[in-house]
């Protein structure tokens, strides 16, 4: 009967452990879905600014270009052939 309680008091305290490993491993779970949620977070984040910053290139890239550079003088002609068959389009629907 001794050697029958020594039995379940070892897998009593197994048990125990396990069910600590488990918290453990649960809390540590719920920490890294956290932190990959600020992570994606963060990343949308600078996306959104490199889309900004994108923007704000071709931006300066065309109104150095409309300034005189020699770099880009190919793109600001395409833009300006763009903009103008754009705003032909506008007068032709104006006109209907």
């Amino acid at each position: 009967m001794s050697e029958l309680n020594q039995i379940i008091d070892s897998i009593e305290i197994k048990f125990a452990k396990l069910i600590q490993k488990l918290s453990a491993l649960e809390s540590s779970n719920n920490d890294l879905k956290k932190r990959l949620l600020r992570t994606e977070e963060t990343l949308k984040e600078k996306e959104k600014d490199l889309t900004v910053l994108q923007t704000k290139y071709e931006s300066l890239k065309l109104a150095s270009s409309l300034l005189g550079s020699d770099e880009n003088k190919r793109d600001t002609k395409l833009k300006i052939n763009s903009l103008i068959r754009e705003i032909d389009q506008c007068i032709v629907q104006l006109s209907k």
